[in-house]
């Protein structure tokens, strides 16, 4: 067997050789990307004969989505190094475009507006965008085009980077469409000789990281319905929350609901409500034991965004149910959400994300509570197999 070769990497050079760079962010939205794709359909679905015309219509379409002009320059035109520029411009009068001017041959830094029909300021405007919507597919146009894995291709190549990078989802994966020009197709192999692909298989394709942030962050029709549903979930909840608004507590309520709790809830209530170190206000208190606290499903990104910070926190479960002991040593009562995640530093969590987190802790056994009543988190069953519990509890469990 042959012996290993000894790593020439300087001492210290490694992790930074490793460490591979951030992904850059995405340069479209989710609502940018369906604009884009539809900037696409709408040139495929022009008279055009050629890869050149159609490259071509792009760069005007966008350009003109706002007013119904699009400025050309020939310094513009000569820029996309199309095979046959006269050709192109032939083809776009031909689909009913107004070019009333010499692109080539005439002043080249003199802007020639050609009239698009189609998107004149009006009803039936086939790409209506606000000015930063526009301004942003624009942008990414140019960029996929002039990326360094396509930027020298030929037309061909140049418009299948923007129609595979406008079908990709965020994960960097996207399917072909149907409406792939032909031409398009036989770019496939350059694509993944470049790097602007990293894999083919059948119509499925994954993008190259090098250029994923180019990727028009498609989501299939199944996936639209799966968030359109999510949506309608989370508004259904949070009307029927409102409906149930509890009534305002007043002093009096609040006597009288305490009368008739039983001696270990009122001592419970009585120790948050004269809470030295707490000090709440009195509305505080009494709403938090008088109404029923309503769940409302988390979005998505909420879900999303706890993957993250739990992985930045392996250890949270044990700190948590550390923190409750000395708490309640301290206070007599136990944290609130909030207290809990402000006293062990989770900063900058939004009020669905300090709920999914201690959830997850309620449900892993790390904590537990008596629900619905407040200020009642303490160690659970995982924290008591541990041997972190309440002093009460430790004294028990050595009888």
């Amino acid at each position: 067997m042959p012996k290993p070769a000894v790593s020439t990497v300087p001492a210290g050079a490694a992790e930074a050789v490793a460490a591979p760079p951030a992904p850059l962010p995405f340069l479209l939205t989710h609502s940018q990307g369906v604009a884009a794709r539809t900037l696409l359909s709408y040139v495929v679905s022009l008279p055009l004969t050629s890869a050149d015309a159609q490259l071509l219509a792009v760069v005007v379409a966008i350009r003109a989505a706002r007013t119904g002009v699009g400025n050309l320059t020939g310094t513009d035109l000569r820029s996309l190094r199309l095979d046959d520029p006269e050709g192109a411009v032939a083809d776009l009068i031909a689909a009913g475009w107004e070019v009333p001017g010499p692109l080539i041959g005439g002043e080249q830094d003199k802007p020639v507006g050609i009239l698009v029909p189609a998107m004149t300021p009006g009803p039936g405007h086939v790409l209506p965008l606000g000015k930063d919507a526009r301004s942003r597919v624009s942008g990414w146009s140019m960029r996929t085009r002039l990326a360094k894995p396509v930027r020298k291709g030929s037309s061909a190549v140049r418009l299948a980077a923007l129609f595979l990078a406008a079908h990709c989802s965020s994960e960097l994966v996207g399917h072909a469409p149907a409406e792939l020009p032909v031409a398009c197709y036989g770019a496939v192999p350059t694509l993944l000789e470049k790097g602007f692909l990293a894999e083919v298989s059948g119509q499925t394709y994954r993008l190259g990281e090098v250029v994923g942030h180019l990727a028009g962050r498609f989501r299939t029709p199944e996936e639209l319905a799966a968030i359109e549903q999510e949506e309608a979930e989370r508004r259904a909840a949070r009307e029927a929350a409102e409906a149930l608004q509890p009534e305002e507590a007043t002093p009096e309520r609040w006597a009288e609901w305490k009368s008739g709790t039983s001696p270990a809830l009122l001592r419970h209530v009585e120790a948050v409500e004269q809470c030295a170190l707490c000090r709440f206000p009195f509305d505080r208190v009494a709403n938090a034991f008088l109404s029923a606290p309503s769940s409302v499903p988390a979005p998505r990104t909420v879900l999303d965004a706890y993957g993250t910070w739990r992985d930045a926190h392996p250890d949270c479960g044990r700190e948590a149910a550390l923190f409750t002991v000395a708490f309640r040593t301290e206070h007599g009562h136990g944290p609130s959400y909030s207290q809990l995640c402000k006293g062990l530093g989770w900063k900058k969590l939004s009020r669905a994300l300090r709920g999914i987190v201690v959830g997850s802790l309620l449900a892993e056994g790390w904590l537990t509570d008596t629900s619905p009543v407040p200020w009642t988190l303490r160690p659970g069953k995982t924290a008591h197999a541990q041997g972190i519990v309440l002093p009460g509890q430790a004294a028990r469990g050595r009888r």
